[in-house]
């Protein structure tokens, strides 16, 4: 389960000091309803790299209930991560339904994303991630 509401928003408002190649971040986290929490904005590094981050949280069970993360560099989509199901796809069976896309063909090449979910913060992983990327 994710933390509460309050420690998950500390978590998201910590992240530039945990992570020195964090250059900024404009994530802003609401409510948008009783049980329903929205995080967007986005998460530039010191390396050129954006990423794009939005999240539904579910307030009651702790989790977050729908996700897209896409990294770009310049004007080039680099990667994205979603959740959308593609039962027919045996590849991504082991990670079902958490799934990278990448290239080439972005669009259609997908690969398992092991480390990402519904239960725990996903952006930590996603920033160590890009630290180890090429400048």
């Amino acid at each position: 389960m994710l933390p509460s509401f309050d420690a998950y928003c500390h978590l998201l408002a910590d992240l530039p000091q945990q992570f020195p190649h964090i250059q900024q971040s404009t994530l802003s986290v609401y409510t948008i309803g009783a049980l329903t929490a929205e995080v967007e904005g986005q998460i530039t590094f010191h390396n050129g790299y954006v990423l794009d981050v939005w999240e539904l949280l579910d307030l009651a069970k702790h989790t977050i209930y729908h996700y897209s993360y896409e990294l770009r560099r310049a004007d080039e989509t680099i990667w994205w991560y979603d959740p959308q199901e593609h039962p027919n796809d045996p590849t991504l069976a082991a990670t079902h339904p958490h799934h990278k896309h990448v290239p080439p063909d972005i669009k259609h090449h997908r690969v398992p994303a092991p480390g990402i979910s519904f239960t725990e913060p996903n952006l930590p992983a996603l920033i160590r991630e890009i630290a180890a990327l090429p400048a």
